[in-house]
């Protein structure tokens, strides 16, 4: 693992947007690693108008500063905990994504031989045409349930359940009758999330990493580009550190990262990375 980092830019905008456009048209692969700050330059953002406008009836009773750390609030019943939890899967995971992000960053790549690895789990790449076969959801899907023991390896599609719940919510809670139980053992169910050490990995979450460790093996030479898009330090053995220490091993390969918070790069790579500190919507949308 790469241990010395330098904070901060390698350059200007404008130099930095001019290499990462020639490096984008000169790489033969590009490998992305998307993380939340995509999510929130497309629109998700989780505080602020947005959540006064969804969630205000729970702000007003909890004082929820972010719909993230709304998550783990002492709800006073199940039935409020299922609501909460199952209006921000509906207007995060189903209802029409608030920016094109995702669509101008797949037109960039149409051209490209490229994968993506993201621990986001809006499903946001998929529902905007990218083709799963180029996709690694690493830690879950809010469109999908397990049991919360768990007692099998099985995940559920919530779609029409969450439906279902949006519908007859009333105020803050849900019927009780519609909270999901698990189909084998009849425990509650739970959000296919990767929390803790109940996390389900399902057998579409190894065929996926699995086309991502063969396309990772196919490729560790040549012109290739390592693209971190809002990835920061919550998990950095996921993305990060694997994104800083590929790069190493193949001299004609560059580090890039977009994001907003925390630019930063390793020493190592300082003749072969490319750090922008800005919205990245708006980075895609003047590449593109």
């Amino acid at each position: 693992m790469i241990k010395n980092i330098a904070a901060g830019t390698t350059g200007t905008y404008e130099s930095e947007l001019k290499k990462l456009r020639l490096t984008l048209e000169e790489s033969d692969t590009v490998i992305i690693g998307a993380g939340s700050d995509l999510s929130a330059s497309a629109g998700y953002e989780f505080a602020g108008e947005r959540l006064e406008k969804h969630f205000g009836d729970f702000v007003n009773k909890y004082g929820m500063i972010d719909m993230y750390t709304g998550c783990f609030a002492d709800f006073e019943t199940n039935e409020e905990r299922w609501t909460y939890w199952s209006r921000w899967a509906w207007i995060n995971r189903y209802e029409e994504i608030p920016k094109d992000t995702h669509k101008k960053l797949l037109e960039l790549l149409s051209r490209k031989d490229y994968f993506v690895l993201t621990t986001n789990i809006d499903h946001t790449f998929q529902r905007s045409g990218f083709p799963k076969e180029k996709l690694c959801y690493t830690q879950g899907d809010f469109g999908l349930f397990q049991c919360s023991k768990p007692c099998h390896t099985a995940t559920y599609d919530n779609y029409e359940t969450l439906k279902k719940m949006t519908a007859e919510a009333r105020g803050m809670r849900i019927p009780a009758e519609l909270i999901p139980h698990c189909p084998k053992c009849g425990r509650e169910m739970d959000f296919n999330l990767f929390w803790d050490d109940t996390f389900v990995r399902d057998e579409g979450w190894h065929t996926a990493h699995d086309r991502y460790e063969e396309y990772l093996s196919c490729h560790e030479t040549g012109r290739i580009l390592y693209l971190e898009l809002g990835v920061g330090f919550n998990s950095p053995g996921v993305i990060k550190f694997p994104f800083w220490n590929m790069p190493v091993k193949n001299p004609d390969a560059v580090y890039a990262s977009i994001n907003l918070t925390n630019p930063c790069y390793p020493i190592l790579l300082e003749d072969r990375s490319i750090v922008i500190s800005r919205d990245i919507d708006t980075v895609i949308r003047e590449l593109a």
